[in-house]
């Protein structure tokens, strides 16, 4: 019989956490799963105790990778593996709540067959045992939205700040397939680049509010272990770039809905500005750091970065031109950095009246 979840695990230096994370898949009451294991080469004993597990339960299939630094590589084979009508993505130092299978089944049966059900997270610190709960919709949103619909209404709710966390939602496998959507290759934080995207492409998206997922913080994660403020600023030059390409390929189509292009610049324009001209990353990321990923980023061009820009409020459109400045002229780079120096201090003295400056954040984490 075809499973009805195909739930995907990466797994790399994980004997800590994995045994919990399998645990709460096998204890679930609802048994119409398959479970696709990516043991990347670990330097503990990861591979041998997913494989007892696997050894004891056909359900469990076991594949191997290089170590590659990311989940990218791991989601993408067993997304290619699954035989499942649905992908639930599960890192293998978290784990799902009791039942909450049962739960899904249920609710996805009463309305089948939408490309996305986007659900919630409760996240913990496991040092603290801090924890909030993490959805993007609320109880007042639609209850099935198009693409487009839920991206401007995550737009209204949250802005840039929204959680594009990958283990938040259930897919429709077909429809992973049928975009050929797949996170890129050793990227961290590869959920900030594949949401956006695969938001846009569904026809059909229900939230279901199921806190489903329970999400571990931990100090040794690829996202808490972050050494120093340069540590992910290669990522985002590639999710920027990224996402760049996307809109100009979208955009292009006949009939783009420009509302979407003034949610995608609140959402990403912020966020690129901070991470690269933001007086705090210009104090701990060396300049030249930054023009080298920046090299990379506008590598073919600003067509997509100028073309997006025109949905920027009037102060980031007038800042735009800067960008170009510190690419193309290493001599100026000085003056472009005073400019945005000027940018951030009035941006702080504009919101003061209406909230406390918030730096934008990467992702609602």
């Amino acid at each position: 019989m075809k499973p009805f979840f195909s739930i995907i695990i990466p797994c790399c230096d994980v004997e800590n956490y994995v045994r919990e994370c399998l645990d709460s898949v096998l204890g679930q009451a609802f048994q119409n799963w398959e479970c696709l294991a990516g043991v990347e080469t670990s330097k503990d004993k990861t591979e041998e105790i997913v494989r007892d597990y696997a050894a004891r339960d056909a359900r469990i299939r076991v594949f191997n990778a290089e170590r590659s630094g990311s989940c990218s590589a791991t989601r993408n084979t067993g997304t290619e593996m699954a035989q499942g009508e649905y992908v639930i993505f599960l890192d293998s130092d978290d784990t799902i709540a009791e039942n909450s299978l049962e739960t899904l089944f249920r609710k996805i049966s009463e309305r089948p067959g939408a490309d996305l059900y986007p659900c919630a997270i409760k996240a913990y610190e496991e040092n603290t045992g801090k924890c909030e709960i993490r959805d993007n919709y609320t109880d007042k949103s639609p209850a099935e939205m198009s693409g487009l619909e839920a991206t401007m209404e995550i737009d209204r709710l949250w802005g840039g700040t929204f959680c594009p966390m990958l283990q938040l939602t259930v897919f429709r496998r077909e429809f992973l397939m049928e975009h050929n959507l797949r996170c890129i290759y050793g990227l961290r934080r590869q959920d900030s680049e594949f949401s956006p995207r695969a938001l846009y492409l569904a026809k059909r998206v229900v939230p279901l509010h199921e806190q489903f997922y329970l999400y571990r913080i931990r100090n040794n994660s690829v996202s808490t272990g972050a050494r120093g403020p340069g540590y992910f600023h290669k990522d985002w030059a590639i999710i920027t770039e990224s996402l760049l390409a996307f809109y100009g390929k979208v955009s292009a189509e006949p009939g783009f809905d420009r509302r979407i292009g003034a949610c995608w610049w609140r959402q990403w324009g912020p966020r690129f500005l901070y991470f690269w001209f933001s007086p705090q990353n210009m104090r701990s990321i060396p300049r030249k750091q930054r023009a080298e990923t920046l090299d990379r980023l506008f590598e073919n061009g600003f067509d997509q970065f100028d073309s997006l820009l025109q949905y920027a409020p009037r102060h980031s459109r007038l800042v735009g031109p800067w960008v170009h400045v510190f690419v193309r002229h290493p001599s100026m780079r000085w003056l472009a950095e005073l400019v945005f120096r000027g940018y951030f201090f009035l941006t702080r003295l504009r919101n003061r009246s209406r909230a406390s400056f918030r730096s934008p954040a990467p992702d609602r984490r």
